[in-house]
């Protein structure tokens, strides 16, 4: 399948044009973050199911320590950060940094460990600098993506479904020992097998296999989203002298990072240029402000990152594990 889709539909009204992030503003400037989540918890978790997001601002968030109290008041203890596929720094505790790439890089639209077997339901994202310009957190809809997607696209993986192919060459992204957060390469294999990825050792270092699902319901709102990593890892969504060196510099089978379908079959590169503009037709932005918190239901919202200009720092945490069914 390999026909030109460069059209998307306009954002529809009604429902589907619900605010995202739906911003929930302090009553009075530096209001106790705390005081609101006691009083709100079950309603702000209901505006998160609506809309896919809610932007906390105007509250007295108290720094990190703070930040991890709101994670907690909201969804329990956060998350350690495993099966990793970017560099991150701890903070404190499961208090992590944003993804750690180059401020003129953008990191596309995702949504958080969709290539694992596990995944966080919630994701938490805390404001400690603004940007000087630019460095937003975008948000896309998956449930909008999902609608947008060419209907024989859509039923091309829904039947196929996905694969994802990682190739840790030294010198080249996380490092296996920082991505399983072992350097044993027994215990590597243990949690692959339990997390359905076929594991291979070859002469320039580890390759992994993992095959999942492209298109899933939410297990709350029972609606059809659009999650899975196939745009991100596909090789075509680097920037354009990045694909081209890695093209060049090694074969398709050992490239760094890159998607297929699920049963190995390559995915044409218009059919992910399609997919982005679909997740791009969708997405929305808002400019970071100090203690800004954003809560992001991992599944219904995607979110990227722009390049931006001064001393961004943005901490990030996740919570309320999930685990899908392991695809044979």
């Amino acid at each position: 399948m390999s026909t030109s889709r460069t059209t998307v539909p306009p954002l529809p009204s009604g429902p589907a044009s619900r605010a995202l992030p739906f911003v929930l503003t302090a009553g009075t400037p530096g209001e106790p973050v705390g005081d609101r989540l006691a009083a709100e918890r079950t309603a702000i978790r209901a505006r998160l199911r609506e809309h896919g997001a809610v932007l906390l601002r105007g509250y007295d968030i108290g720094g990190v320590d703070g930040f991890d109290a709101v994670v907690r008041a909201l969804s329990g203890a956060p998350l350690d950060y495993a099966e990793r596929s970017s560099p991150r720094s701890t903070i404190k505790g499961q208090v992590y940094t944003s993804t750690d790439y180059p401020p003129a890089e953008e990191i596309f639209l995702h949504n958080e460990n969709s290539y694992q077997a596990d995944w966080p339901m919630t994701l938490y994202f805390y404001c400690l600098r603004p940007p000087t310009t630019r460095g937003a957190t975008p948000l896309a809809d998956t449930r909008l993506v999902h609608r947008y997607i060419d209907p024989a696209v859509r039923d091309e993986f829904t039947a196929r479904g996905w694969m994802v192919v990682r190739n840790f060459h030294e010198g080249f992204g996380v490092p296996w020992q920082q991505a399983f957060n072992t350097d044993d390469r027994a215990e590597v294999a243990r949690y692959c097998a339990g997390s359905g990825i076929d594991v291979e050792w070859t002469g320039s270092g580890l390759r992994t296999r993992a095959r999942r699902d492209a298109v899933h319901r939410h297990p709350e709102t029972g609606e059809l989203l659009w999650f899975n990593h196939v745009t991100f890892f596909h090789v075509t969504t680097l920037a354009e002298e990045v694909c081209v060196g890695l093209r060049e510099l090694f074969d398709e089978t050992d490239l760094p990072t890159n998607t297929y379908y699920g049963d190995g079959g390559r995915i044409p590169d218009d059919v992910v240029a399609h997919l982005r503009d679909c997740y791009r037709a969708a997405q929305r932005r808002f400019d970071w402000q100090p203690d800004d918190v954003l809560v992001v239901d991992n599944m219904l919202a995607a979110h990227a990152r722009e390049p931006f200009t001064g001393d961004r720092r943005i901490a990030v945490a996740m919570a309320e594990p999930y685990r899908a069914a392991v695809q044979p």
